[in-house]
């Protein structure tokens, strides 16, 4: 499903892309320095041979990259996709299977087992699907695109270093972005934050779970992960809630939330503990409500989408035996790529800064959309309808 930290470097290119950009240059020149370049950065010439000799673009991978999603995702969308009972009951499984190891990683990094088959569910299904693209071909086509050809060159160069150092071979296979294993890690992260916890001399993110678990429970640790704490809650918000207050950008203590009228979703009392949360209403303010945790954040260094990071923690949940939702999680339709088009366009003709304009509601466009509301007297939840489009439609008149 998702990729760490390619989905950060795709949205933060996402206003470079939509510009014009050259041509790549011709292909066996390009590829000629890049080899005299990988050996100069310390890639043996023998893996230069191997890995580079006879590989061509390949014209698949441009063609997804190039591909716009046609509709935005929503929480119901995600969530039916995410977290089936299927998914649910598989995790559990696994969770039960592999407890020893679990608990032996757990107790090394400090992530909780459920967050690691949770995140495992999502990447890969659990396994069952860690890409068919050969790695390095993906990554030479894109780094020779020029698109974001320096972000892929460097992915490029750290796979280049793996098969250098025998963690797998140069026909390696993963995503049509370079992305590989059980929890589809891009090579940065893979090079960076992979370990060998099984002792056999490689970092094998395919075939060996205590590698597997390890590695992404590194990940999380370095970035910042809390051992102590949860990734947050289902929340009821009272009548008359400040819904400007919502966002990741403003953070105050449970207490300070329970003072503002913040309940558990079965209504009861906020926890007593000393813990920073953030109010997030990923499907507006009449769906549900959550109050989000340092986790969560370190969820979204894994991947930044809030979509994505609420799945995680969501099905964490259900895997240990916790229920679904208790507010309504309504499939509601999704914009088309045209309708957030128009909706940047129309936030820019009134004043409100959406970014460049490329049908994705990323997080300048979800900040225009709350300054719109603000302005308009609607409630400042950033999400966008077809409802609000409407009401931009009638006051850019």
């Amino acid at each position: 499903m998702a990729i760490p930290a390619l989905a950060a470097a795709m949205l933060a290119s996402a206003a470079a892309a939509a510009k014009t950009v050259a041509p790549p240059p011709p292909f066996q020149p390009w590829l000629t320095e890049l080899r005299s370049d990988e050996e100069k950065r310390c890639v043996g010439a023998a893996t230069l041979y191997a890995a580079l000799g006879g590989v061509q673009p390949i014209p698949r991978v441009i063609e997804l990259d190039r591909r716009q999603p046609e509709f935005t995702l929503t929480l119901g969308s995600y969530f039916k996709k995410a977290i089936s009972e299927k998914r649910i009951a598989i995790g559990r499984e696994m969770l039960k299977k592999h407890a020893a190891l679990l608990r032996r990683v757990s107790k090394k990094y400090g992530v909780q087992p459920r967050f690691l088959v949770a995140f495992w569910g999502l990447e890969s299904n659990f396994g069952q699907y860690t890409g068919v693209f050969p790695v390095v071909g993906a990554l030479v086509t894109l780094a020779h695109d020029r698109r974001r050809a320096r972000f892929f060159r460097e992915q490029l160069l750290a796979v280049l270093q793996l098969i250098d150092g025998g963690h797998f071979p140069t026909s390696v296979k993963g995503s049509w972005a370079g992305a590989m294993g059980n929890h589809q890690f891009i090579p940065t992260t893979y090079r960076d934050f992979a370990v060998d916890f099984d002792g056999d001399g490689k970092r094998d993110l395919w075939n060996s779970l205590p590698d597997i678990f390890a590695s992404a429970a590194h990940y999380l640790s370095r970035s910042g992960w809390d051992k102590d704490r949860t990734w947050g809650r289902e929340i009821r918000i009272p009548k008359g809630f400040d819904i400007a207050l919502a966002g990741t950008d403003t953070r105050k203590s449970l207490a300070e939330w329970q003072s503002l009228g913040i309940r558990r979703a079965d209504g009861g009392s906020l926890p007593k503990v000393d813990v920073e949360a953030s109010v997030m209403l990923p499907a507006g303010y009449r769906g549900p409500a959550f109050l989000v945790y340092r986790n969560y954040r370190t969820i979204l260094v894994w991947n930044r989408s809030h979509l994505y990071a609420l799945a995680v923690g969501h099905l964490a949940d259900r895997l240990a035996g916790q229920g679904p939702l208790v507010a309504k999680l309504a499939d509601d339709g999704p914009l088309s790529r045209q309708n957030i088009l128009e909706m940047q366009r129309l936030l820019a003709r009134l004043g409100f800064d959406p970014g460049v304009p490329d049908g994705r509601v990323g997080p300048k466009t979800r900040k225009a959309i709350k300054a719109y509301q603000i302005d308009a007297t609607l409630p400042p939840d950033a999400y966008p309808t077809k409802a609000l489009i409407r009401h931009m439609r009638a006051r850019a008149k």
